[in-house]
């Protein structure tokens, strides 16, 4: 197949080219909304207790949790006359709004004493913003400018989940545009250097065009159908961007040693694409198969970077194997055009450079391997340092918190927490949908909820109650809004913070109180939807996990014909993951070296979705290293038998390619770091982290030590396993009829000096 691409190439270049071109505009043309219309929501799982709980809510009560929060401060106390008059006219500003419903005011609900700040220059206006995600988010972009600012003497700002989502959407969108200002300019420096060609230089941007505007035109048509996380424009921009020149760099560099070899374009490309070509397809599988794992999570956030990496890594394989051919047979010889660092390269003198065992991951592979067992010891020691911080982390989900301070939702979020004494807003509700209680059944009910340790009060249908006891008769019109003809509610006030440990362990103790006998109790309300949504996380992790697990072995198994090999790159891959959590937990959940990260809000907790993230990306590029370094230490040790020599030089021959494209993949993550959002600084964070790490720790130093330790038993696989390989595996071996290659010409990359020129 990948024979017949390459004639393709060759004979319809142009041809490949211009459909390259008017795809490319088509695709550019349905993602440029992608921006505007993905949604900043997706943490919450739609099958839970609590999001079942909410469209009961919605749908047959009119009622739900306040998701758009008005912080109003008045000059002096918010029961002056003038602060009374302009609060009362704000509240019915907000209430006239199209998608506003359910407003509640400090000034128009008797002056309930929890809408009140401690010092009385604050109130509190609530609402509910009506619909999904985007609706709520198209919502609260056309109603906060209208409510927030001088209204009269009150000066407004707005929070609450509705904004956190909006502020939080609209700040990405800012911070990516920088991040890119940052890094693709240092990308094409970089590009410059390590191709060495300003001309070889822009074929990977080519790629990374076609993987990203692919990938975002994928995510564009894909929100049509389901919810689509905005968040998932980061991976695209980065893996798009990472990948293309990652596949570029390997195939660019096998194609520019045959034609030193005195091959021809045609013949060049021919064998690049049987070898090089061969090593990206199925690396680019391993990268797929791991992404594909987050689609196990039922939180759409988590889902959108599988169809995001998925995406990308389609695009980015169909344009090394495709568009790029096509590019260098329109190009052939002159690839090396501009090349201003021969030079430079070659030390002024015009001599060709030193031979392969003289270089650099040569000679760092074989001192290794004279002293493995002190070098393992050393580096794993060093590992296990960085890895302790990761045995107490604390893990949440993500609030207005992860904002940056300066933002409304973050300053109305702290506001509530420090000023509002029972937290408003952030009360539970309990509802009885199958079957409407007689009233001496919901008092009962009412009565044992009360004496929840954490809840304040209950209201509904039967009165108020506090401690087990009616504090106050039922209001007037509690009927119609506690109860209809197969149901009821109640409504349970608490000052426990909804994302907490304790708010965890109200909503256990609430859901462990028993209902009346014969119905069933949902429980929802912020920490009902914090504690669901944790569970729902942690039993799909082992699922996702297995499947990485499973994936990766087969994979690697088909790819090397060990079963050995296989072990050892998960083992070490959760060795570099988990110094990489130690890394996260230090900074962003201890607030360790903010100086060097940014400024961020420290909650004694970190994103759990981010580590889960994190695993199935950075599990798919390890994987992807793992590929292109096997590759070529397999064909070595099956040409010579010589372990030894076959991992020295196909660290040598992978080791510049490898560390040169983690290095570019790095920078845009880093990039990240400039992020003012808590979540995204971390990932790009994390992610650098861990991809350098990788590319140089774990496959520069232990991936050596370990396989000159286990010797001819890297290469073992049981009798029958080792049939079905010989029937199905991977070859590494020439291609049937490749009789235009020189001898040498099935490496799947170049063994030499010149890789990378």
């Amino acid at each position: 197949m990948l024979a017949r691409l390459a004639s393709l190439a060759l004979r319809r270049r142009r041809f490949v080219l211009v459909i390259a071109v008017l795809g490319f505009a088509i695709a550019g043309a349905i993602a440029s909304p992608a921006m505007k219309v993905l949604s900043a929501g997706g943490f919450e799982d739609p099958d839970a207790e609590s999001s079942v709980a909410v469209e009961v809510l919605r749908d047959r009560f009119d009622t739900g949790d306040p998701n758009f929060v008005l912080l109003a401060r008045a000059p002096g106390q918010v029961d002056s006359g003038d602060a009374v008059a302009d609060g009362q006219a704000l509240t019915e500003k907000l209430a006239e709004q199209k998608g506003v419903v359910e407003v509640t005011s400090y000034w128009t609900s008797d002056r309930a004493a929890d809408l009140r700040s401690k010092d009385g220059r604050s109130a509190l206006i609530l609402a509910r913003l009506d619909g999904d995600d985007d609706e709520v988010l198209k919502t609260a972009k056309s109603v906060a400018p209208l409510v927030t600012g001088d209204q009269g003497v009150l000066e407004v700002k707005s929070g609450g989940h509705a904004e956190f989502n909006r502020q939080g959407s609209e700040r990405i969108t800012s911070d990516l545009t920088r991040a890119e200002g940052i890094a693709v300019p240092v990308t094409i420096l970089l590009l410059v250097l390590v191709f060495g060609s300003g001309v070889a230089a822009l074929l990977p941007l080519a790629v990374a065009g076609v993987s990203v505007v692919g990938s975002l035109a994928v995510l564009r048509l894909l929100n049509e159908v389901t919810g689509v996380s905005i968040f998932a424009i980061n991976l695209s921009t980065a893996l798009g961007l990472g990948l293309a020149i990652d596949y570029s760099l390997f195939i660019v560099s096998r194609y520019r040693e045959e034609l030193r070899k005195g091959h021809d374009t045609a013949a060049a490309l021919r064998i690049s694409l049987r070898t090089a070509g061969r090593t990206v397809v199925f690396s680019a599988l391993t990268v797929l198969l791991s992404l594909s794992a987050l689609l196990v999570f039922p939180l759409y956030f988590l889902r959108s970077f599988a169809y995001a990496g998925i995406a990308v890594v389609f695009f980015a394989t169909l344009g090394a194997i495709v568009l790029l051919p096509a590019l260098l047979a329109a190009l052939g010889p002159r690839i090396d055009k501009f090349d201003v660092l021969a030079k430079l390269r070659r030390g002024g003198s015009g001599k060709q450079p030193s031979r392969p065992e003289d270089g650099f991951w040569h000679r760092l592979a074989m001192a290794v391997m004279r002293r493995p067992v002190p070098v393992l010891t050393l580096v794993l020691i060093a590992l296990a340092v960085v890895v302790m911080p990761f045995t107490k982390a604390s893990f949440g989900l993500p609030d207005d918190r992860a904002l940056p301070k300066d933002m409304a939702a973050a300053q109305v979020g702290a506001a509530t927490r420090t000023d509002f004494p029972s937290f408003a807003g952030q009360e539970l509700k309990v509802v009885l949908p199958d079957r409407r209680p007689d009233d001496a059944a919901l008092t009962s009910y009412a009565e044992s909820l009360s004496k929840v340790s954490g809840i304040d009060r209950v209201d509904t249908a039967t009165g108020s109650f506090r401690d087990g006891a009616r504090i106050a008769p039922p209001a007037a019109g509690a009927g119609s809004l506690f109860t209809d003809s197969n149901g009821a509610w109640l409504s349970l006030a608490t000052g426990v913070e909804a994302y907490s440990e304790a708010g965890q362990d109200l909503v256990s103790d609430v859901r462990a109180t028993g209902p009346p006998q014969g119905t069933e109790a949902l429980v929802a309300g912020p920490a009902a939807t914090y504690a669901d949504t944790l569970d729902s996380l942690w039993s799909a992790l082992p699922y996702a996990a297995l499947i990485i697990a499973v994936l990766t072995f087969v994979l690697l198994f088909l790819f090397t014909g060990s079963v050995v090999m296989p072990v050892k790159a998960i083992l070490l891959n959760l060795l570099s993951l988990t110094a990489t959590y130690g890394a996260m937990v230090f900074v962003f959940q201890d607030g360790h070296l903010q100086w060097l990260v940014g400024d961020f809000t420290v909650t004694g907790r970190i994103d759990v979705t981010m580590p889960i993230l994190m695993f199935c990306i950075i599990f798919g590029l390890s994987m992807d290293y793992e590929v292109f370094l096997l590759s070529r230490i397999k064909e070595e040790y099956d040409r010579t038998g010589d372990n030894r020599a076959a991992v020295a030089a196909g660290l040598e021959s992978t080791g510049r390619i490898v560390t040169a494209a983690a290095g570019l993949l790095a920078i845009f993550f880093l990039a990240l770091v400039s992020a003012g959002v808590t979540h995204v600084k971390m990932l790009g964070l994390g992610t650098a982290l861990a991809i350098l790490m990788d590319a140089l720790v774990i496959r520069g130093l232990l991936v050596p030590a370990f396989m000159r330790l286990a010797g001819r038993a890297n290469w073992w696989a049981p009798a029958p396993l080792r049939r079905i390989h010989e029937r199905i595996g991977f070859s590494h071996g020439p291609s049937s009829g490749e009789d235009e290659a020189a001898p040498n010409s099935a490496d799947d990359v170049s063994p030499t000096q010149h890789a990378m020129r």
